[in-house]
């Protein structure tokens, strides 16, 4: 089974799609973040991190690892 986290959730997938492990539905992109119970914003960032000028990718953690702010291409861990 493959399997990975979804803002700090628990995931897999069953073939067809990805479903969140404790409740089997499929993931969504308003599920709140697992550390700090925020959902994402309207425009799906973390809404911890907030949008962030420049950057094409980013993720506080969730609580499972470090953040990260990837800039011009390359992945930068900021905390």
């Amino acid at each position: 089974m493959v399997t990975s986290y979804s803002r700090g959730h628990k995931i897999y997938y069953d073939g067809m799609a990805w479903r969140y492990k404790d409740t089997n539905k499929r993931i969504n992109n308003k599920r709140p973040c697992k550390l700090c119970g925020l959902p994402p914003t309207k425009k799906g960032y973390d809404a911890c991190l907030g949008h962030i000028k420049g950057c094409v990718g980013a993720c506080c953690g969730h609580g499972m690892g470090n953040g990260y702010v990837a800039m011009d291409h390359k992945m930068r861990k900021v905390w």
